[in-house]
């Protein structure tokens, strides 16, 4: 295996890095079929959140957008005013890796960051931040954002959820998920997604698509439709309405009709499962956070993360909170699985404790 080898089968950098899933790739060519109306006024669409209501069980507000940066801050901007403020945890997706895009979108939100251990908030320092000052001089926080699954791979449970949704209510907070990894969520706790989302306390989800096995576009889910009020219009100018809205909705229907949306992301955490149980036999590596979705972090040695680079792998050592990411996708083989830890143990003999 070596640097020029192709990057199919050695890659665990990235979700991202996947193809388009059969179920996706199909529905989108079943859309391609002659004329339709354009910006969403096509059945595509009209289906997409249809079949989204239902998967949520509720009568939800639908949006549909590009990509995750947008989704998110686009939501967020659409809870606050500029003079307002986000809460969120310090390593969160919107804080560390969307170059300033909430506060672009917003007009100059402010965000907060609160620390937590395994990538979620902890509800004590959210209080303490939003109570800390309450002078016209501080900008007034608005909303709390969390995500599902956190940046480090961590699961908040149905209970924990509540716990958010309950102290955001109290704290008089709209409560916004980053759920780019939603799906691998809902797989790996294996309850409705309503219990994960309005029924929570949930106002907006965005709900990722891409790492689920799209070839792009996620869903902005408004549980407090009163929120959604103009949302359509913050996408126009926002570059992220969909002139052939067509081939960002109908994805979804083949997604959520086959219900390859949770066969895909059960899958992916199982390889992820068993890369952790491999990576834990392996003397000198340790796992550095609950693995409970698709990811797996763990503390190498550096120099068995450059013998593993050498040989061609891929894979990200500054997301999180240190140490190496390796991430599955619906594309993942157990064998790809295996030919890592294989690896891992051949580098890690050739260059000792």
């Amino acid at each position: 295996m070596h640097k020029d080898e192709t990057v199919h089968h050695y890659q665990f950098a990235s979700d991202n890095y996947a193809g388009i899933c059969p179920e996706a790739l199909e529905a989108m060519a079943a859309a391609n079929t002659g004329f339709a109306c354009s910006y969403g006024d096509d059945p595509w669409t009209a289906r997409a959140c249809t079949l989204l209501r239902d998967f949520f069980e509720t009568d939800c507000e639908v949006f549909f957008v590009f990509n995750g940066t947008a989704a998110n801050s686009l939501a967020l901007a659409s809870l606050c005013n500029s003079y307002h403020s986000i809460v969120c945890h310090e390593t969160s997706h919107v804080e560390t890796d969307e170059c300033g895009a909430v506060e672009f979108f917003s007009n100059g939100t402010k965000v907060l960051l609160v620390p937590g251990d395994n990538g979620k908030v902890d509800l004590d320092a959210v209080e303490h931040t939003v109570r800390r000052r309450t002078d016209i001089h501080y900008p007034k926080p608005k909303a709390l954002s969390i995500a599902q699954a956190t940046e480090v791979g961590t699961l908040y449970s149905v209970d924990e959820l509540k716990e958010v949704g309950a102290r955001a209510k109290h704290l008089s907070l709209k409560l916004h998920v980053d759920g780019a990894r939603f799906a691998n969520a809902v797989a790996a706790l294996g309850v409705p997604p309503k219990e994960l989302t309005w029924k929570a306390g949930v106002d907006v989800l965005c709900f990722g698509g891409t790492k689920n096995g799209m070839a792009v576009g996620e869903a902005v889910i408004f549980f407090n439709r009163e929120l959604a009020t103009e949302f359509d219009y913050r996408c126009k100018q926002a570059g992220q309405l969909a002139s052939k809205m067509r081939f960002l909705a109908a994805p979804w229907i083949g997604m959520l009709e086959s219900g390859a949306w949770l066969t895909r992301a059960a899958h992916a955490n199982d390889c992820a499962a068993r890369l952790e149980a491999g990576l834990r036999q392996v003397n000198g590596v340790r796992i550095m956070f609950p693995r409970q979705a698709n990811s797996v972090f763990a503390e190498i040695p550096p120099p068995i993360l450059a013998g593993l680079r050498d040989r061609g792998w891929h894979f990200y050592t500054f997301i999180g909170s240190g140490g190496a990411r390796f991430m599955c996708s619906w594309e993942t083989s157990e064998s790809d699985v295996d030919a890592l830890l294989t690896a891992v143990r051949e580098v890690a003999a050739t260059v000792g404790p």
